[in-house]
């Protein structure tokens, strides 16, 4: 445990590999998928391939974690010795995981909560989660942490491509992404996070290898010369692709700090179907690290 006592819990939605949950001690509170068979906890009794394959036949309903799970959560938090928690979860504009999560941290007794919305997804909130736990494992205080937060969301942004908005639609969370007549074109839309959380088209391009140059042409155009940055890459049942989008990402912007590879979890899997790619960046302002 850090000696400042600062636990990090975050949802289903970030993203964040296995073995970097363990590393840092991170919290997660999974999401709910219900079929006709029954409810399922996103990456704990149900995978993504098997939400795919299940796609097919049936479009699942997505509901927030349990109030419960939350609760346990936090008293895990309170029983492993610490004394505050930062809630990093998936954007208010897709769920209200959030604030349900602001609801009852503030309402838990002994343990300091501090919520915040990503208003973003998949790897927007899992580089901004393991930015912090690398900024609490070396000793930034619970003020300079707080103080950090906004800005580092603020400054993160990811671009999604996916091979048909079917899912989106179905899932009622089309948002504010218009219609797209173009599927014997092949021309793919790339999504993004509005400023309120809620997903938009950003570009539209035809074919995926125009489209995977596309999204990692417009993370590097937000990337300033000589700025400190994160870079990150995932898929949703697109693994062979995933390599070439790492490829295309890392030669792009060699000169990242650190570099997040991830599989797209069971919930967003089903808003958006099979066959999805994407491209996070996260600026690293210099003011983040002047102490004040």
């Amino acid at each position: 445990m850090n000696d400042q006592k600062i636990a990090l819990l975050t949802d289903s939605c970030a993203d964040i590999p296995e073995e970097l949950l363990r590393k840092y001690d991170i919290y997660v509170v999974p999401l709910k998928l219900i079929f006709s068979d029954g409810e399922f906890s996103d990456g704990v009794d149900i995978t993504p391939r098997e939400v795919y394959t299940r796609l097919k036949q049936e479009m699942p309903k997505t509901t927030l974690p349990s109030g419960e799970s939350v609760e346990q959560a936090f008293a895990r938090i309170k029983q492993a010795g610490y004394t505050k928690a930062l809630a990093i979860n998936f954007s208010s504009g897709l769920s209200g995981t959030h604030n349900m999560v602001r609801v009852i941290g503030e309402e838990t007794v002994g343990l300091e909560v501090r919520a915040f919305d990503t208003l973003s997804g998949s790897l927007g909130t899992g580089m901004t989660v393991l930015q912090a736990a690398r900024w609490i494992e070396e000793g930034w205080t619970w003020t300079r942490l707080l103080r950090a937060m906004p800005r580092l969301m603020a400054d993160t942004h990811v671009f999604f491509c996916v091979d048909t908005l079917e899912y989106l639609q179905k899932g009622g969370r089309i948002g504010k992404i218009s219609q797209i007549a173009g599927t014997l074109l092949q021309i793919k839309p790339i999504i993004s996070f509005a400023p309120d959380g809620e997903l938009v088209n950003v570009a539209k391009i035809r074919g995926r290898k125009f489209a995977m140059e596309k999204m990692v042409q417009m993370a590097a155009a937000l990337v300033p010369r000589g700025a400190r940055f994160n870079l990150a890459v995932a898929h949703g049942d697109a693994s062979a692709e995933l390599k070439e989008i790492r490829t295309l990402a890392q030669k792009a912007l060699p000169d990242f700090e650190q570099f997040l590879e991830g599989e797209i979890d069971c919930t967003l899997g089903a808003y958006v179907g099979p066959h999805m790619l994407g491209v996070g960046i996260q600026l690293l302002a210099d003011e983040l690290f002047v102490e004040t």
